[in-house]
Formats: C-alpha cells, structure tokens, sequence
C-alpha cells in the first residue's frame, strides 16, 4: 500500500470504506459461505474500529440482478481510518476465516467524494474529500418495494448487461442483503468522465433513473461515489487498477 498517513489537516482521521469480495468453490467452502450469511454476524459486530458494515451475497449478473451467485460473496465496512481498514480486513478473525476458505479474494479500500440518500435508515458514509483525478467507483444501493418488483426486475437485467457491455468499466458487480428486495450495484471506472458518460447517457441506465422516480420502485435508496486509494488482491486474476495512476 503506498499510503501511510490518513489524517486531515486537523488531525482527524478520514473514514475509510473496505469492500471484500471473496469467491468460493463448489462443495464445502460455498455452503460454508452461506452459513456464515448468519454465523458471522456476532464476530463482525464485536471488531474494534468497525463502524457501519453489511455481509452480502451475489448476483449473476454485473449490476442488479434476481439470479443469485452462490459462489461470491461480500464485506462492506467503515473504518476510522486507512491503517484500520487494512488491518482488520487481514488480519481479524472474521476475515482470515473468509481467505481461508476462498479460492480468490480482493478488497477495495475507498474514501467517500459524495453521497446521498440512507441504508437500512442511517447515513454510512463521510464525505472526507473532493473527487480528484484517477479510478472512482460508484455503489448504488435500493430496497424496492415488494409491490413494484417486477416492473423493477423487469427492467434490471438490461441495465446489468450495459453495465458489462461499457468498454471502459474496470469492475463491476451486483451483490446485495437480502434477495430480490434489497440490492446493490458496485463498479469502478478509470474517472469520474468515464463514470459519467455512462450514468447519465440515455441508455438504459439513464431510463432507468427516471423510471425510478416516477415509478416509486425503491422504499429506500442510497448513491455514493468514492476515490478508490488502492485495492489489495484480485479478481478474475487480475487487479483492476493496476494500471493506473492512484494520487496520494
């Protein structure tokens, strides 16, 4: 990791947000991730430093999707700080048992440039910079009403599959909490212009957010966008940033 200091001006420490991803193989490490969907609850709930944090499952698809992927599954969690957040997606029990059990494993370590909007009726995330040049990410998140849900699924999976089609999308991925209700996209982009051009296009993400807002499908969504600060393992064999140029 080439950053070492992860304080502001003031002195105070700058929240950071890890999201691991691990990938099981068929057999008894995947039915052992699903299990931990519960068991691993109360070891995540007494980690020191560990403020707002989420176990996932995944879809099939690379954005919403209704398809579940028993093979991946993921942690999102805030830190006090940098130096936490590497530590303790490392080396806390909780977290050697998901390597442990994984055939891949790979965490994105983010700093939070704009959010809006509440997950599960708080705010999780701390603006603690502006967006500079370099890779971001987006995460979208959403509870959809049980009454609009297929209208909604019915829309999502073109949505999932231009998400994939964008030549210039470094990552991406649907996970979420509880399936088919409550969903989140997560993807990373070379810059914010890349990432921009896409989410406000006329595609069918753009139709996509309007239809949203007119239709009411979500009791509960969240957006945020993050300066990615550096990404520890792989997927699919590769870093997705390893290419580019990360400021400090």
């Amino acid at each position: 990791m080439s950053e070492t200091s992860d304080t502001q001006a003031g002195g105070d420490a700058i929240q950071t947000v890890s999201l691991s991803f691990f990938r099981f193989a068929p057999g008894f490490d995947r039915v052992w991730a699903f299990t931990q969907m519960g068991a691993a609850r109360w070891a995540m709930s007494r980690l020191p430093g560990l403020g707002f944090w989420k176990l996932c499952g995944s879809g099939t698809g690379e954005g919403f999707t209704p398809r579940p992927n028993w093979g991946v599954y993921a942690i999102l969690a805030t830190w006090p700080d940098l130096e936490a957040a590497e530590r303790q997606t490392a080396e806390a029990p909780v977290f050697r048992r998901y390597h442990d059990h994984a055939e891949e494993a790979m965490t994105v370590f983010l700093s939070t440039t704009s959010v809006r909007g509440r997950w599960s009726g708080r705010e999780p995330f701390e603006v603690t910079e502006a967006a500079r040049p370099g890779p971001v990410a987006a995460l979208t998140r959403a509870t959809i009403r049980p009454t609009r849900a297929r209208a909604f699924w019915g829309a999502g999976p073109d949505i999932s599959d231009v998400i994939g089609a964008d030549p210039n999308v470094r990552f991406k991925i649907g996970i979420g909490e509880v399936p088919w209700l409550r969903q989140v996209t997560f993807s990373i982009w070379p810059d914010t212009s890349a990432m921009a051009r896409f989410a406000r296009g006329d595609g069918p993400h753009g139709r996509a957010i309007r239809a949203v807002r007119e239709g009411g499908w979500f009791s509960e969504e969240l957006y945020a966008r993050f300066r990615v600060r550096s990404v520890r393992g792989t997927w699919e064999g590769r870093n997705p940033v390893a290419d580019l140029e990360i400021a400090a």
